[in-house]
């Protein structure tokens, strides 16, 4: 059956001041559609999602939205008034099951019996008695704190899992969601890219999570020099046709120039022909003369700082230990940095990475232990709300705060200025204030201050928030040139798999684990050994059988294959591994990645239909 439209867009535009964002944008939005856009900082994603929730904004243009659509937004720094708990966000809901629920609470006390069973008929047509149960699932699957507790005091991470369980409750139609993985922990997102899968509802989301684009997204809408460009497909195919786009974009632009050559030839030697031929011919160089003029925007960020050498001694952490209030984050942990490594801190939300990244920085100093750092040492820190100080300056101000002029890692040297423009901060944007920059902006900026200073150790703190894919790939490309050592804290997966190959795991209680390898590996070695915890769970047993020997219910053949299901498993993971380094590589072809998201996608099927077997043939066997 073929889906219907919920949202038409037709011929939108939208400017602040000089600068035009969007063009004449047109497209639609039809049932289960899961769409992406991206784009750079600062080119209108989030004002484009916002014009959708209010039409109104637009310079011009119209937004139709089908009748009785629910359609709900996910703010990048979701807001909820002071005073609210847990519970009045969470009952807040538009859901009509809510106002069923409370409708019955109202009759039970003094409500007459018709009144009773028209509460009753409209719980039932409006699912009520499920929404509870929802409400419940909700707040444990988002690990939220107790539903009495006040939001107005919680983290950032507290309230975008409150308003994403708030929104999911109410399952709308169509759910837009600007950058949904900032600031939430690896096992939230990761729960969340499921959820979304299988969401029945349709999204258009903005993110930079490549693992998101590649798993969630099935269209991608690019959103560049003024317009819109759709790519059916998810990340990997986008990368390969927007590098075909580009690459017949230059060549018909060429062929262009070429042509308007010749006809600006004609022109000059034919100023006075006035035959139909002639004036065709005039017409078609105005034409040719409006395609040669043309400017692709094919700016992209450049990184070629220069870091001082490391010296013998780098970094030395001996049994430090913190605590805030009883709360032991860090306790008895050692570790000696060598040159160039490059360690990636996971761990859920408030166990301790930021505190170890401001210890190690001596911005807090550590309840016992000791910290050496090496005198050759130049620290890079990368906080996540590093530019909030700095929105009275302009851009050109914050920059030269550093220094007028900067050495490159050949020698060159750049002005201020000339530095600004390598980040994509062209002559205007230079004078503006840092108030009026995009969160994408703000960080691209406070990461060109942080390298401007030569670090030879870099310190990053969820350094991909709100950076756009572009900017991403070139801080990828930089780091993995960069010659000193590298510690990040982030929730990014694939920035964590590209660039670090050493992790440092919180476990809680203070406990730290030193793994060697990178994410998506320890991410397997855990699935595996929930995997093989998963049997032993077992209920109690009744007095009748527990001195009796268990039957095996298994036929020879089953128990065959349930002894071979964790191997055949092993030896799929191993294959989803090397597949997966196709994404690593630094010189990436789109038709591989193509094929092996076509084989990891089979792969991961298998191992679900194996890993289910294997659970179902477990369970016969133990009763």
């Amino acid at each position: 059956m073929e889906s219907k439209n919920l949202l038409s867009v037709h011929k939108i535009s939208k400017s602040f001041g000089i600068k035009t964002l969007y063009r004449d944008i047109t497209f639609g939005i039809h049932e289960g559609e899961k769409i992406a856009i991206v784009a750079k900082n600062g080119a209108g994603k989030t004002t484009l999602m916002k014009t959708l929730m209010d039409p109104a904004t637009a310079d011009t243009g119209e937004v139709v939205f089908r009748n009785d659509l629910r359609i709900r937004y996910l703010s990048q720094q979701p807001a909820f008034k002071d005073g609210l708990t847990v519970r009045d966000v969470l009952y807040q809901s538009d859901h009509p099951g809510i106002d069923a629920l409370r409708t019955y609470e109202q009759v039970l006390i003094d409500g007459s019996s018709e009144a009773m069973q028209e509460a009753l008929n409209q719980i039932e047509l409006t699912d009520g008695w499920s929404l509870e149960g929802r409400i419940q699932e909700m707040h444990g699957k988002m690990n939220l704190p107790d539903m009495d507790r006040e939001v107005n005091l919680f983290s950032g991470g507290e309230i975008k899992r409150l308003a994403l369980a708030q929104l999911f409750i109410e399952e709308p139609d169509l759910i837009l969601m600007d950058e949904p993985t900032n600031h939430l922990d690896l096992d939230i997102i990761e729960w969340l890219e499921e959820y979304l899968i299988n969401y029945k509802g349709a999204l258009l989301m903005i993110t930079h999570d490549r693992y998101f684009l590649e798993r969630v997204c099935g269209t991608i809408f690019e959103l560049e020099n003024l317009q819109f460009y759709k790519y059916e497909g998810n990340y990997s195919y986008f990368l390969e046709q927007k590098e075909l786009r580009e690459a017949n974009e230059a060549a018909n632009l060429h062929k262009a120039k070429q042509l308007f050559k010749k006809e600006l030839d004609w022109m000059r030697r034919s100023p006075s022909a006035r035959t139909g031929k002639a004036k065709d011919r005039i017409d078609r160089f105005n034409d040719v003369k409006k395609i040669a003029k043309q400017n692709i925007d094919d700016s992209a960020v450049t990184l070629e700082l220069r870091s001082q050498r490391l010296g013998g001694k780098i970094l030395e952490l001996h049994k430090i230990g913190k605590s805030y209030a009883n709360n032991l984050l860090i306790a008895q942990f050692s570790y000696l940095f060598k040159k160039g490594e490059r360690v990636g801190v996971v761990g859920p939300n408030g166990c301790g990475k930021s505190t170890l990244l401001k210890l190690i920085m001596e911005e807090e100093s550590p309840d016992n232990g000791k910290i050496v750092t090496g005198e050759t040492v130049v620290f890079g820190h990368y906080t996540q709300d590093g530019m909030i100080d700095k929105n009275n300056l302009k851009v050109i101000e914050v920059v030269q705060e550093i220094g007028e002029y900067i050495t490159l890692s050949k020698g060159q040297k750049l002005t201020a200025s000339q530095l600004c423009e390598r980040f994509l901060f062209d002559g205007n944007q230079q004078y503006s204030y840092v108030s009026t920059l995009s969160g994408g902006e703000k960080r691209r900026l406070f990461l060109l201050t942080i390298l401007m200073k030569n670090p030879n150790f870099l310190i990053l703190d969820e350094p991909t928030n709100d950076l756009d894919i572009l900017t991403l790939q070139a801080l990828e490309e930089f780091l993995e040139e960069f010659q000193g050592c590298l510690l990040v804290v982030s929730h990014d997966r694939y920035f964590l798999d590209k660039l670090c190959d050493h992790l440092f795991i919180f476990e809680g209680k203070g406990q730290i684990k030193d793994f060697n390898g990178r994410y998506y590996e320890w991410r397997q070695e855990q699935k595996r050994l929930d995997a093989l915890k998963a049997p032993k769970i077992k209920g109690p047993e009744s007095p009748k059988n527990s001195n009796q020997k268990k039957k095996n219910r298994l036929s020879f053949s089953e128990k065959k294959e349930l002894d071979e299901l964790p191997n055949q498993i092993k030896d799929l993971e191993v294959r989803r591994e090397e597949l997966n380094k196709v994404f690593e590589s630094t010189e990436q072809i789109p038709d591989e990645l193509i094929e092996a998201s076509k084989k990891i996608k089979k792969i991961v099927s298998e191992i679900d239909n194996k890993e289910m077997r294997w659970l179902e043939l477990s369970e016969i066997e133990n009763e």
